[in-house]
């Protein structure tokens, strides 16, 4: 509950942003120990993959957050200028990173469902880390109220202060902890390439669109009553259920046309 966690001179230490890096850093580490388990990596392909992914993934994250935002930046296009480094939408972030990493995929002539499934549950395990940073921060916070689990924020610049809010970004880092769990068990069990990262969006989806009922920031933006993001998670739900029932069946397929 304290975003500026340690300043030396000039130099502060920010818990979201020190968060945000222990995520990529975490991602990382994992992708790259699961792809020598699955002979993925020649050393360079998935540092370089995360980079893509990381870079795709701000720049996606950004864009989507100025979307919501365009009817305040018709009315004053200097707002996109202002706070340019805060205001990020994770939807815009999950699609830009996805596709900088097809387009990485894409120029090396490597098979991208299997590099999709491999950096899936890293993405989950680098979100458990990004809501701790918002947590530190503040910001993404949850409605008021009256009940033990409450958290009182006294020097947020984004959440109100002296209110007892759902700790939503906490919920959401244990469900994201889950999801990487999960994604890991199914990738021992999944024979089709592309169906954990399908799994992925099932699973983000469908707890993403429930926690938004919960959450107390307004900036999100709305399609009719439904948040943005709640708006967007149907339509994921259904892609990641689409893509891990016909990869499934495509899978079964060619094993069946391969024992002929």
């Amino acid at each position: 509950m304290k975003n500026e966690l340690l300043t030396i001179g000039p130099f502060t230490v920010y818990g979201y942003g020190l968060m945000i890096g222990i995520g990529v850093i975490a991602a990382y580490l994992t992708a790259e120990m699961r792809a020598k388990k699955q002979g993925l990596d020649n050393g360079e392909r998935v540092f370089s993959l995360v980079i893509w992914c990381v870079i795709g993934g701000i720049l996606g994250a950004k864009l989507l957050y100025l979307i919501t935002q365009y009817r305040e930046i018709l009315a004053d296009p200097a707002e996109i200028f202002r706070d340019f480094a805060d205001g990020f939408v994770v939807y815009g972030g999950i699609f830009g990173g996805i596709l900088a990493g097809w387009l990485y995929c894409r120029v090396l002539k490597l098979p991208f469902l299997k590099y999709f499934d491999l950096v899936m549950p890293s993405i989950a395990l680098a979100q458990g880390f990004g809501r701790i940073g918002c947590f530190l921060a503040g910001c993404c916070y949850g409605q008021p109220t009256n009940s033990c689990i409450g958290i009182t924020f006294t020097d947020s610049a984004y959440a109100p202060n002296g209110v007892a809010l759902i700790p939503t970004q906490l919920i959401s880092s244990a469900l994201d902890s889950l999801h990487f769990g999960l994604l890991l068990f199914l990738a021992r069990k999944c024979k089709a390439d592309g169906q954990v990262a399908g799994f992925y969006l099932v699973f983000y989806s469908a707890g993403r669109f429930v926690l938004e009922f919960f959450r107390g920031d307004l900036v999100r933006g709305s399609v009719g009553a439904l948040s943005t993001s709640q708006f967007i998670s149907i339509f994921t739900f259904f892609a990641g259920i689409i893509m891990v029932v016909c990869l499934g069946r495509r899978r079964a397929i060619s094993a069946e046309d391969e024992s002929h």
